[in-house]
């Protein structure tokens, strides 16, 4: 199916810590729009697709938002090593660091954690892929957003390749509508042939 490689998609190499911008970043790995839900419904939804090529796309996209998943992981991890708790506190992290310490939990820049309740999987393969389009536009105004609130290069690049990605899904989601709604048509159209 794919092929784990150790590396991340893209490199993440902060040298400078900054609690506060984990705060804001970490809501791309448990958020509303972050990179966990969006795996998990892309995922989900595949099965009732349709077309063995939207299929695949939600397959691939699935797979390719745990691996940005990961990258965000890498980012919140690399903003948080090593600062003290004191400091935590002082940026608004206390709460998290009592329950998490320096670890990575999935939950939003609000502090709500993660959860599957407000993902969907309809089973009506339009209505999925045109949420689907939506959730794309949604992480990309997201990270433009973390992108506008750092001002470390460090942070910025990872988070624009990312933005990038979004950008990807959201095209490869339209050809994934167009190709069902075309599929859709011709089972329509066949069915009322059949019908005469």
């Amino acid at each position: 199916m794919w092929i784990y490689e150790k590396k991340l998609e893209y490199p993440v190499k902060i040298k400078t810590c900054n609690p506060k911008m984990a705060k804001y970043v970490i809501t791309q790995y448990g958020g509303p729009d972050g990179e966990l839900g969006a795996s998990v419904r892309y995922l989900s939804q595949r099965f009732s697709m349709p077309t063995e090529e939207a299929k695949s796309i939600l397959n691939d996209i699935g797979t390719e938002e745990l691996a940005h998943l990961e990258m965000v992981g890498a980012i919140v991890f690399q903003l948080l090593k090593g600062v003290p708790p004191k400091v935590l506190e002082r940026e608004g992290l206390g709460a998290y660091y009592a329950d998490h310490d320096h670890a990575v939990y999935p939950m939003s820049a609000g502090g709500v954690p993660f959860s599957a309740a407000a993902l969907q999987s309809k089973g009506d393969p339009v209505a999925d892929l045109t949420e689907n389009l939506a959730a794309e536009q949604k992480a990309r105004a997201t990270y433009e957003n973390l992108i506008n609130l750092s001002d470390d290069p460090d942070v910025i690049d990872p988070l624009r390749f990312l933005r990038e990605r979004e950008i990807v899904h959201f095209q490869r989601f339209g050809e994934a509508l167009r190709i069902v709604e075309e599929r859709l048509g011709e089972k329509k159209c066949h069915f009322v042939k059949k019908a005469e």
